[in-house]
């Protein structure tokens, strides 16, 4: 491959298994989203913590005074005419209490509220799957351009010395009176242009190194040869369209996001329900007034309300999430038509990249042997010096077509299969722990208490 020969004498630092690694394991967007899998971790515990009961303590502290007056009716014999009675005097009144309440039934709200957290989660599953096959493809890929900006730019500067190299023959065939001043500003009009090629590459190679450090994490050093994956791929489009059918991640991701507009119109219809919580209470006063020195009160109850008319918002939320289910439906067949379109297009670059490689290369053979033969006549006075010069264009040409062609061969490979919903570490065997969701789900759903999360934050 030409992309091996761009330094032929230097080991290579780094393959585009090790550079995936690297960028799955450290790149900051990726891991950005994984947090956001685990923010949508804690809205199960958040659910279920409608089956629960709810607990609070109360305490009260006061001063008083209290002037009470009044007539004690007659009791005969003993109180024939009754007595009056005068209470005065300041008092520090306090209590405390605790208070519960255990919901039994609200309309399945809170059955629905936890199967819509859990597909959320399953939603964020899938999106952080999609995020890993994009960097993933991202990762493959700049790693594709530094490859084949680095051998361009190699291309350039063995076109530069060559140029050179004819520039000074053209001029010494010039005082020999070989050729005229036209031949030698023809040559340094090429080597002109060649110049100006070079630092177009230069630059080139600059971006996607910074590209590269961006998503990978550090700078590219004698990036090996790289291979496509096509041993991962369905062998025929169909299969490949069938497959990305049922494993894409945004396919699974769209097909959730109905999942949970379903389980939202359940809740909002839940509102329609009657509501039956078991409540009770005890709480200790003293000198709750002047006349009562001790008060201990414990009361248990069922208390059920039952919705008759709210003004009608709730039957707006019902109908607005009918037609989100609807919209979200609408989006998932959107995203099955443009997921067929990119396995068909990826197909396609991936053919047309194949057949390009084979051109390329009958490309290249016969420019190498053109020039040599032009160069010969050149020398028996057969051939002009633009004629060379357009020989050696046409081989440079044909040497960089070579590069563009082993480059788009091997992304088209991993964008294929990244669109058939394969493209992950565990299936390229990538050197790496594999994040797995499920570990932190685990340690967050049941847990009644705590403020840290499992990180120890």
């Amino acid at each position: 491959m030409l992309l091996a020969l761009a330094h032929p004498g230097e080991l290579a630092a780094e393959t585009l298994e090790a550079a995936l690694a690297r960028a799955y394991q450290g790149n900051p967007q990726l891991n950005a989203q994984r947090a956001i899998v685990r923010q949508n971790d804690e809205g199960v515990p958040q659910a279920l913590s409608g089956y629960r009961p709810t607990l609070s303590a109360t305490a009260s502290v006061s001063e008083q005074f209290t002037n009470t007056t009044g007539v004690i009716p007659p009791i005969p014999p003993a109180l024939p005419n009754g007595v009056s009675y005068s209470v005065k005097g300041y008092t520090k009144p306090y209590a405390v209490g605790f208070n519960g309440a255990q919901t039994l039934f609200n309309g399945g709200q809170n059955a629905n509220k936890v199967r819509k957290a859990e597909s959320q989660v399953s939603a964020a599953r899938e999106t952080l799957r999609l995020m890993e096959q994009l960097l993933l493809l991202s990762a493959a890929t700049v790693y594709m351009d530094v490859s084949r900006d680095s051998a361009n730019l190699g291309v350039q500067q063995n076109n530069i010395r060559v140029l050179e190299r004819t520039l000074k023959d053209t001029k010494n065939r010039f005082e020999a009176g070989q050729v005229t001043t036209t031949d030698v500003a023809q040559a340094e009009a090429q080597l002109a242009a060649g110049q100006a090629s070079l630092y177009a590459a230069q630059s080139t190679l600059m971006t996607t190194r910074a590209n590269y450090r961006r998503i990978i994490g550090v700078e590219p050093s004698n990036l090996a040869p790289a291979s496509p994956v096509d041993r991962l791929i369905p062998t025929v489009l169909n299969a490949a369209i069938a497959v990305g059918a049922a494993e894409n991640p945004s396919i699974t991701a769209a097909l959730y996001g109905v999942d949970v507009a379903q389980l939202q119109v359940k809740i909002a219809e839940g509102a329609l329900w009657p509501t039956l919580a078991l409540q009770g209470s005890v709480q200790q006063q003293v000198y709750s007034n002047i006349l009562t020195p001790n008060l201990f009160l414990g009361t248990v109850g069922l208390n059920l309300s039952v919705p008759l008319y709210q003004g009608g918002a709730e039957y707006s939320a019902i109908r607005l999430d009918k037609e989100t289910v609807g919209q979200q439906r609408l989006n998932a067949d959107q995203v099955r038509d443009q997921n067929r379109a990119d396995i068909v297009q990826s197909w396609g670059q991936l053919q047309a990249a194949k057949a390009q490689i084979e051109a390329a290369i009958r490309q290249n053979d016969a420019a190498e042997r053109s020039l040599e033969g032009v160069r010969n006549e050149a020398q028996a006075g057969q051939r002009t010096t633009l004629d060379v010069l357009n020989a050696e264009q046409a081989l440079v040409n044909a040497r960089v077509a070579l590069i563009v062609a082993q480059h788009d061969r091997v992304v088209a490979s991993y964008a294929l299969l990244s669109a058939v919903g394969r493209l992950s570490a565990q299936e390229l065997h990538l050197p790496v722990t594999i994040y797995d969701p499920m570990v932190h789900y685990q340690q967050v759903r049941d847990a009644w208490f705590g403020v840290r999360t499992p990180g120890g934050r």
